[in-house]
């Protein structure tokens, strides 16, 4: 594309010309042959389907907590919903038949690996021990 071409369509998206996609709608074309992306296509909406169960579980345990445990808790689904946010984000065919064709409790396994959700375990069993040892 030449430069002044280009520059004339940056002007008219600026001016309101693209027509942006609904919130939460993000066209991804995948890499990989028709019957890999179809196939990756089946999986990507499962993992989605993980990600909402999971997330589900944990809403319904802020609805459950107090008010000193909520807070965790809800960082633990902001961690969820951006680890759901990369792993959706990916547009490698392969990626999704190879990483995701056996789900199983995979999503949960990633959040308990992760850094963030360690230390706010870590800091949950350490309030629990300062409260039986007061």
């Amino acid at each position: 594309m030449n430069p002044i071409m280009a520059i004339d369509i940056e002007a008219w998206e600026g001016e309101g010309g693209a027509t942006q996609p609904p919130l939460g709608v993000r066209a991804i074309s995948m890499s990989g042959t028709a019957s890999q992306v179809e196939w990756a296509e089946r999986i990507k909406r499962q993992v989605n389907d993980e990600f909402d169960r999971v997330a589900r579980s944990f809403r319904s345990v802020v609805g459950k907590q107090g008010d000193a445990a909520r807070p965790d808790t809800e960082a633990i689904i902001a961690i969820l919903e951006e680890m759901r946010a990369e792993v959706m984000s990916s547009e490698q065919a392969g990626y999704f038949i190879h990483d995701w064709q056996q789900i199983g409790d995979q999503v949960r396994q990633m959040i308990f690996r992760d850094a963030r959700y360690q230390a706010i375990r870590r800091n949950r069993l350490q309030s629990k021990g300062r409260l039986k040892a007061s």
